[in-house]
């Protein structure tokens, strides 16, 4: 959560920051700083309350604001409601220390009361403003420079975190230190730029360093040195983002959302390219051989959100396809229940940011306990995809709005092609099936193009039920895996209270919930389930439910049971979640603006879930 931007250079600094402020919104948006410094001239704290577009107001986009280096800040509340007291930055009483920070800090009341027994104050409740302080004391105390006293602090400091901080006595630096939250660093001829996500800065450079767990650098004009937490000197390796400025920007339409949602054929597409070579699955990039495939037992799945419910509709084909045992966890659980765990198991993370707290935590007690570890992640370099022993990359490219669409999809592509490819490896799939299979994947781009030509008729329809209360989601199988996902895109975009339902559980207490004028969207891809989920759609229909159906073309009985129907192109019921879920994220996406909500921004959330 919180979104981290700096700069130094030899152009004005505040455009800059909060032009890539702008880019990390999504972070974070209960308030907004800047601090800006010229030379040595005292340094220029502005901050603001609420959304970025407040921040610039003040400070006439950034035009008002003197000087070549600084940093910035856009903020989702943990310690300390927002406010501007609680903004960030944060600086000491002298302005010795200027710093902002993205984490939590687990240990923040213990370190601030020693810090009051030696005469420090505090203006704020954020646990941010304790970090200064506590680098300002050790800065004091020994007198030995900025790496010392960083990274004395953040051997005292308990949690996660990401500080960029500004000393006084070295005004031609930024100082950068890392624990579990996010961190890039780019460099382009005399200027360098510092962020938490990569858009904040693809403006400027595609060329950017990693800063490691337990690291510290220092960044002049144009130029970087890492330190590990010893204060020894280290060497980075530098890595190019593929993804070019365009591709993080609106291009015309409305939302992010929505140009993610026409983005997802050539997303899913690029994916798939990435690894089927010449009618084949080709895995060597990905790391996993033939021997690997046959030793695994069961396959764990850990993620949270979206990519939680791309986990379940794996664990459905997987299962299927490889006959291989598939376990799906909640990241923040599986961390926390001393899972049982054989060295055979091999333990899939997913991830959009590889960057998830939870996520990773899971990842790293996997690792300890011996086991082989895949990544599927789309950030290139990110924390995930560097820990894991295995990574597949998805090709989603940016993903600007909160609500995931286009990284779902490629998650789901990615999770249908190892299935495809461990079911031939380990004899379960022929080799007449996987051609099959392989035709139909290279199918999906074509037929989300057709979905996405039909929204119109989604468009009407949520604008009809956006003054809706409760909506319900049911479905079977697969279909209950997309109703997850479907239910999710409702609810937090457009606030409505949403569940979903395993359609056979209705009888088991929730059917209660169902009252005059309800709506209840009943998805229903699976041929075998079929007639089962339309008799759970006659019952809530009975109790006075409205019905949405969501359906294969040709299941046009269905007309008979329901209110309103949608119809998708026919796939093999694998990898019907890849279909289904399209005119799911239209709808949550059309509620939303019906409601007129910021539907790139919903309350409450943040993009990347980076502490816990």
């Amino acid at each position: 959560m919180c979104g981290i931007v700096g700069f130094i250079g030899n152009t004005q600094a505040a455009p800059i920051l909060l032009d890539g402020l702008s880019k990390l919104e999504y972070r974070g948006y209960d308030s907004a700083g800047i601090a800006v410094r010229d030379g040595e001239k005292e340094t220029k704290i502005i901050k603001a309350k609420g959304r970025l577009k407040i921040l610039s107001e003040k400070t006439d986009n950034g035009h008002s604001v003197i000087g070549d280096c600084g940093i910035g800040h856009t903020r989702w509340a943990t310690h300390g409601e927002p406010s501007e007291e609680n903004a960030h930055p944060h600086s000491s009483d002298d302005g010795n220390i200027i710093a902002v920070h993205n984490g939590i800090i687990e240990n923040y009341l213990e370190l601030k009361e020693k810090l009051v027994k030696r005469g420090y104050s505090f203006n704020s409740q954020t646990d941010t403003e304790i970090a200064v302080k506590l680098i300002d004391y050790y800065c004091k105390k020994y007198n030995e420079g900025p790496v010392d006293a960083l990274a004395r602090a953040m051997m005292r400091i308990r949690g996660s975190y990401a500080l960029c901080v500004l000393f006084k006595d070295y005004p031609e630096e930024i100082y950068v230190a890392r624990k579990d939250s996010p961190m890039i660093i780019g460099l382009s001829g005399d200027a360098s730029y510092i962020a938490s996500d990569v858009p904040a800065i693809l403006k400027y450079t595609n060329k950017v360093y990693y800063i490691g767990n337990m690291e510290i650098a220092k960044l002049g004009k144009g130029t970087v040195t890492f330190y590990n937490i010893d204060r020894d000197e280290i060497t980075k390796e530098l890595t190019e983002i593929k993804w070019d400025a365009e591709a993080a920007e609106k291009g015309g339409y409305e939302h992010f959302m929505m140009k993610e949602i026409h983005e997802q054929p050539k997303a899913v597409q690029d994916t798939i390219n990435s690894v089927v070579k010449d009618g084949t699955i080709d895995l060597s990039g990905v790391g996993l051989t033939d021997e690997e495939i046959r030793k695994i037992n069961q396959i764990i799945i850990v993620a949270c959100g979206s990519a939680y419910h791309v986990g379940v509709v794996a664990q459905y084909v997987i299962e299927d396809l490889a006959k291989i045992p598939v376990r799906v966890e909640l990241a923040s659980e599986f961390r926390y229940r001393n899972p049982l765990l054989d060295p055979n198991n091999l333990v899939v993370i997913i991830s959009q940011s590889g960057e998830t707290a939870d996520s990773l935590a899971a990842l790293r007690l996997a690792k300890e306990n011996g086991l082989k570890t895949l990544g599927i992640v789309n950030v290139v370099g990110s924390s995930i995809a560097r820990e894991a022993d295995n990574v597949f990359y998805t090709l989603a490219g940016p993903e600007i709005a909160v609500a995931t669409t286009k990284a779902y999809s490629t998650q789901l592509i990615a999770s249908y092609l190892l299935a495809i490819q461990f079911g031939l490896v380990r004899g379960s799939v022929s080799e007449e099936q996987y051609a099959a299979f392989l035709e139909e994947i290279q199918s999906i781009p074509e037929k989300i193009t057709k979905i996405l030509e039909d929204k119109e008729r989604i468009q009407w329809f949520a604008a009809k039920f956006a003054n809706a209360k409760d909506v319900f989601f049911i479905g079977r199988g697969i279909d209950y895996a997309i109703s997850l996902e479907g239910s999710l895109k409702m609810k937090e975009i457009s606030y409505i209270h949403s569940e979903a339902y395993a359609a056979g559980e209705l009888k088991h207490g929730t059917i209660s919930l169902i009252e005059e004028g309800v709506l209840v969207i009943g998805v229903l891809t699976q041929s075998a389930l079929y007639e089962k989920t339309v008799s759970n759609m006659v019952e809530v229909k009975s109790r006075g439910a409205y019905l949405m159906g969501l359906t294969t073309y040709g299941n046009y009985s269905i007309e008979d049971t329901n209110d309103f129907t949608v119809y998708i192109p026919k796939t093999d019921e694998h990898f019907a979640a890849s279909l289904a879920v399209v005119p799911l994220q239209l709808m949550g996406y059309y509620v939303s603006v019906a409601k007129g909500l910021d539907v790139d921004k919903p309350r409450n959330l943040a993009k990347s879930v980076t502490v816990e």
